[in-house]
């Protein structure tokens, strides 16, 4: 692999959208290229995804990737080495955020793939120095940093308590689109949450041209024991079944039926102590 570079802020070549990120880190370390592109996207997701999280990881990344799309992510395994596939299958430089220092490369199974990024004409980053373990909150960091550079990002996979999941929330911070693929705890709670849904490639480029496809939701019917208690329920503050059958006059057993009913179709989220938030898609619904 090619020797290591140091790229601080000053730098020509330093990344203008992680500059967005309010605590950047100040220098980045590269083996290879650090690559730019009109759009970017990255693409994250579970290491122990099913096969069709797999292959949708490498297909939107290749067919992306044709149309000019830098590629990022985490270099896992999993949807992220199939995203850094996708890549490389279309002749295209991708990039791996890592999370240690550059002669720490984690995992180390997936080093013939970090080989291959680097011979591509692509890059492994860090934000840490050589000699860097990559600990667990460094990934927390590292999944900031990842966000900031890209223009999106796109969770393929994953659990409530999902890294991929930090990812999509600095992306969300900083006003980027959040993409989600149908189909999994992690990726149901960010659609319910406003999150474009992507099945193709076709939906994937579409939200990050500014056509985002929004889950097909229907409301409860009027006068159901869903839609009063979707109808106590507010985008901020959040209410105990209790309340809400205090609210709407329903029996506490119905209340907790018909919350876990709406949470189940995206329209209310879950918070801590079983309290239930209207979703931001519920939101959106009810307003048009």
């Amino acid at each position: 692999m090619n020797a290591q570079a140091v790229v601080n802020r000053s730098h020509p070549g330093f990344p203008a959208r992680l500059l967005e990120l309010a605590d950047a880190p100040a220098t980045l370390y590269v083996r290879g290229q650090l690559c730019d592109a009109p759009k970017v996207l990255a693409i994250v997701g579970a290491r122990a995804a099913r096969g069709h999280s797999v292959a949708l990881a490498r297909q939107v990344a290749s067919d992306l990737a044709a149309r000019g799309v830098l590629i990022l992510s985490g270099g896992a395994i999993g949807v992220d080495s199939a995203a850094h596939r996708g890549a490389l299958d279309a002749g295209a430089a991708t990039m791996a955020v890592l999370a240690g220092g550059l002669d720490t490369l984690y995992p180390g199974r997936n080093r013939p793939l970090f080989e291959d990024i680097v011979s591509g004409g692509g890059g492994l980053v860090s934000p840490y120095p050589l000699g860097t373990p990559p600990l667990r909150p460094y990934f927390v960091a590292r999944n900031r940093v990842m966000a900031a550079m890209a223009d999106a990002v796109l969770v393929i996979e994953a659990e409530f308590a999902s890294g991929s999941l930090h990812t999509a929330e600095a992306a969300r911070e900083l006003g980027r689109p959040v993409l989600a693929a149908p189909g999994s705890p992690g990726c149901e709670a960010l659609l319910a949450r406003g999150a474009a849904v992507v099945e193709t490639s076709d939906d994937a480029w579409a939200a990050l041209d500014g056509a985002p496809r929004r889950p097909t939701v229907v409301l409860p019917e009027r006068g159901s024991r869903e839609a009063l208690a979707l109808g106590v329920l507010d985008l901020a503050a959040p209410l105990t079944d209790a309340a809400v059958a205090e609210r709407t006059g329903l029996e506490p057993r119905e209340a907790a039926r018909a919350l876990a009913g709406l949470e189940l179709e995206g329209l209310a989220l879950v918070m801590p102590g079983q309290a239930y938030l209207k979703s931001p898609l519920a939101g959106e619904l009810l307003q048009s």
